[in-house]
């Protein structure tokens, strides 16, 4: 029940003509003192109510808002940026550790400098190894702020994430941050691998009783192992299931999107429901073109998005797609970027290209992953350039909170 707000005692007018005691047209400048701050929502309402006027000083109804406004706006600028709700994660029990990156990550499109993260791909599964950001470092000075990794197994067409977990665990130690992906091996066919397979029907994975669901299980079972260990090590994991969704190169791309984003909130609550995994941001990473936002599963179930892009042209014409994945409440990044194209790049980037392009046309980026070999920033040009640019965030430049510590 709304309760009427009793009148200011102090300075409360007690004489004149009934006309000027009743008049409607001048209010308090103390009512801000006056009055809660849910009495201010019923602001308005109160100047059209006899019983509730302060006459300390006299203020029409427009001087009275323009004032309290300007109050407002003042509390914001003295109280910062830092002073705005945190963003929450989509899994309601994640780890302080992953909800600081998550905040960091949310609060560099408002900086001036040193609000984009630098990554770079390594490599997937027994291949993983820091050879490829050494490299970077032995030309630039800096090592990435964020390694990229996967755990595919393409030897053996399955998942393998010993080796990944090991230089996820070097690298979060050392301070840099972490983002895993997983080329997966198709469900559906009952020899493995399948990685490019088509006409797989994702409904399959969850009905139960067929084999498909059966196989996509202990895939789940073998991913979640890897990523326990990793939380078991203190680190957050980035975690970008089903990239390229909207593409038609994978077995999971270019399905009908109910029936993909059901698998996507199985996956999610699976892992952290069931398995109790609190470590996991998870990131939604359409390729750029159509429909980049028709798979994206839901605010409660994605933590940040991005696009893959491979290309030299770093603009709308070139990268096509961003606006529906920038309108979406989540911090945006490159999930991967390699110039030239998807193959047999010469390795003659000039990645200030690249810089360019993002703060002239993607301002809402907070990180970039270049991929490896001969897309990465050790094999093309100005990589140093780009790396000591201001808005440029390498590992040492990361808050020493996010690094993860040994247990």
């Amino acid at each position: 029940m709304r309760q009427t707000p009793r009148p200011l005692r102090t300075g409360r007018r007690t004489s004149g003509t009934p006309e000027e005691l009743n008049d409607s047209s001048t209010f308090s400048t103390s009512v801000c003192e006056a009055h809660t701050p849910a009495m201010v929502a019923s602001h308005a309402e109160m100047f059209h109510n006899r019983d509730t006027k302060c006459r300390s000083t006299a203020l029409t109804e427009k001087e009275y808002l323009v004032k309290h406004l300007f109050f407002i706006v003042a509390i914001l600028f003295v109280a910062g940026p830092d002073s705005v709700r945190a963003l929450e994660p989509a899994n309601p029990k994640a780890n302080a550790k992953a909800r600081a990156i998550l905040d960091y990550l949310e609060g560099l499109p408002q900086r001036a400098d040193k609000r984009l993260l630098s990554g770079q791909f390594t490599d997937a599964g027994p291949a993983a190894k820091l050879a490829m950001c050494a490299e970077i470092h032995e030309k630039t000075g800096h090592w990435p702020a964020m390694i990229g990794l996967d755990y595919a197994d393409f030897a053996k067409g399955g998942l393998e994430y010993k080796t990944v977990n090991r230089v996820a665990i070097e690298y979060a130690r050392q301070g840099g941050l972490v983002t895993i992906s997983a080329h997966l091996y198709n469900p559906a066919n009952p020899k493995g691998d399948g990685l490019r397979d088509q006409g797989v029907d994702m409904r399959h994975l969850l009905a139960p009783g067929n084999e498909a669901q059966d196989r996509w299980m202990k895939e789940l079972d073998i991913m979640a192992t890897g990523l326990k260990e990793l939380q078991d090590a203190d680190v957050v994991v980035l975690w970008r299931p089903f990239h390229e969704m909207n593409g038609a190169w994978f077995w999971w791309g270019a399905k009908e999107p109910d029936a993909f984003i059901r698998v996507w909130r199985h996956m999610f609550d699976y892992f952290t429901k069931t398995k109790g995994l609190n470590n996991l941001l998870w990131v939604y990473s359409p390729n750029h073109g159509a429909k980049t936002a028709a798979y994206y599963a839901g605010d409660h179930y994605v933590d940040v998005v991005g696009l893959d892009a491979y290309t030299d042209f770093v603009d709308p014409q070139h990268i096509k797609g961003y606006d529906a994945v920038a309108k979406l409440p989540k911090p945006f990044g490159f999930t991967e970027f390699g110039p030239f194209g998807p193959h047999n790049p010469p390795g003659n980037y000039d990645y200030l290209r690249f810089l360019d392009g993002v703060q002239k046309h993607f301002p809402k980026t907070t990180f970039f992953l270049a991929w490896h070999n001969r897309w990465s920033l050790g094999r093309n040009h100005n990589a140093k350039q780009l790396l000591e640019h201001p808005w440029l965030v390498n590992r040492a430049d990361l808050p020493d909170t996010l690094a993860a510590q040994k247990r």
